[in-house]
């Protein structure tokens, strides 16, 4: 069996993209000058590095995932359309027979088990990908608020990404109480 997308994207982005794979704690610390090599702030810049580097590849992963749901829904959408093609060119044929009176009343176009199938099939796969649809956009959700409470906790520990938040955040401050004063 060849391949999906998914899977080789997967085998070439990700599989060696973890930090360990690419370089271990001891070839890192081995980057440093002699005298530092001993300090324990390599370990911890190792230990931040790899976060950064496990949240990069949890990122293009799921980003991996969202394209195989979407290339799914396409395949999906484009065999619906084919379907809905076939079905009125069938529509129009029978339509002009019965305008001419060729078509006689036994040949009445009547749900038969071959005629149900194909529409249950169809339904089947559209709330499948109104499925998929939902949890991906569940996934994004969880992660934008796994995100908030990240940089939550950064700010109750007083771990800024931004080292000038603070000062930006008072300029905004005393902003909003001049323009509060203005108004009174």
């Amino acid at each position: 069996m060849a391949p999906t997308e998914q899977k080789i994207l997967t085998n070439y982005l990700l599989v060696p993209a973890r930090l360990p794979a690419i370089i271990s704690l001891e070839e890192f610390t081995t980057l440093f000058p002699k005298p530092l090599q001993p300090s324990p702030h390599i370990r911890s810049l190792y230990r931040d590095l790899q976060g950064q580097r496990n949240s990069l590849v949890d990122s293009v992963a799921e980003e991996i995932q969202a394209e195989a749901r979407q290339g799914k829904a396409l395949r999906r959408h484009v065999l619906k359309a084919r379907r809905e093609a076939e079905a009125q060119e069938q529509d129009d044929e029978l339509e002009i027979e019965r305008m001419l009176g060729t078509l006689p009343d036994s040949q009445n176009p009547k749900h038969t088990l071959q005629s149900v199938l194909p529409a249950l099939e169809d339904a089947i796969s559209e709330l499948e990908s109104q499925l998929q649809l939902i949890q991906g956009e569940e996934a994004s959700l969880l992660s934008s608020v796994q995100k908030t409470v990240g940089d939550l906790s950064d700010l109750r520990y007083g771990r800024l990404a931004n080292p000038k938040l603070p000062e930006q955040v008072l300029e905004g401050l005393q902003s909003l109480q001049e323009i509060c004063k203005e108004k009174n």
